[in-house]
């Protein structure tokens, strides 16, 4: 992958930080009343008004919501819908607030995600690091030599001539 795409990951690292530096500064200074009357209770009960990464919904944030395959379009693929999930949250933030030190945040991180589903496309341009949507899949996968044995025949990994 090119450097603009994976410095992404780590520029998403730094849009968490950015959404909980914003949580807390709306809930620092919170008095009972606020936190009894906002909703806020249950996740002030367990955390306080630290930083502990959830939906909306309140299930927490986990590692299985990272996804990998370790096959370049997968990888790709699920890059792009994620980017775009994000998005939509922003937008739905973006309707329910009003508050400007939230919206333009929220709007900065919005417009980011947009760029970063461009860079997965590009990623996913023919002739850009060297894989193609249109080679088949053994072009994308390097197997040992074992693995390759082991494969042989098999009509889902023909073997290829050595003209290729």
């Amino acid at each position: 992958m090119s450097y603009r795409v994976s410095s992404i990951g780590t520029e998403e690292l730094g849009h968490l930080e950015m959404i909980g530096a914003i949580v807390h500064q709306l809930t620092r200074n919170l008095s009972r009343e606020q936190i009894m009357n906002s909703g806020f209770a249950p996740y002030y009960v367990d955390h306080t008004t630290g930083i502990y990464p959830a939906a909306a919904s309140g299930v927490p944030w986990t590692a299985a919501y990272m996804q990998s395959k370790g096959d370049p379009i997968t990888d790709l693929h699920e890059n792009l819908a994620a980017e775009q999930k994000a998005r939509t949250t922003y937008d739905n933030i973006l309707r329910m607030c009003d508050d400007p030190d939230v919206r333009d945040p929220i709007k900065f991180l919005r417009a980011r995600e947009i760029v970063h589903y461009q860079r997965f496309g590009e990623a996913m341009l023919p002739d850009l690091n060297g894989f193609s949507l249109r080679k088949p899949l053994e072009n994308h996968i390097s197997f040992t030599n074992t693995q390759q044995k082991r494969l042989g025949k098999s009509r889902l990994f023909p073997k290829r001539s050595s003209q290729v």
